[in-house]
């Protein structure tokens, strides 16, 4: 757990067991790796209209929904027009 803190602060990317992708500023997390996430967004990833970003805002996810916490470099993320990337959307996570 202790190595969350060192994402407090900046932003991170999320990936979901249904195959979401939340993007957002880690505010906080608890023992049981729940996160907050502030000015967080969605990317939804498609193969006919690019990546398309949903603001959420203010997002609480669940620990035990989190496959993978990474952490975002800013300056590249800035410089990636998301309209001109194809890709098809990750599928959920099947047990």
């Amino acid at each position: 757990m202790s190595s969350l803190q060192g994402y407090v602060d900046r932003r991170v990317l999320l990936v979901l067991q249904d195959g979401r992708a939340i993007t957002g500023v880690l505010a906080g997390y608890d023992q049981k790796s729940n996160i907050v996430l502030s000015d967080s967004k969605e990317r939804v990833y498609s193969m006919d209209e690019g990546v398309e970003e949903i603001p959420l805002g203010l997002y609480l996810v669940k620990g035990d929904m989190i496959i993978l916490i990474g952490e975002i470099d800013e300056e590249s993320d800035r410089t990636i027009d998301l309209s001109t990337i194809r890709a098809d959307p990750i599928p959920p996570i099947r047990y």
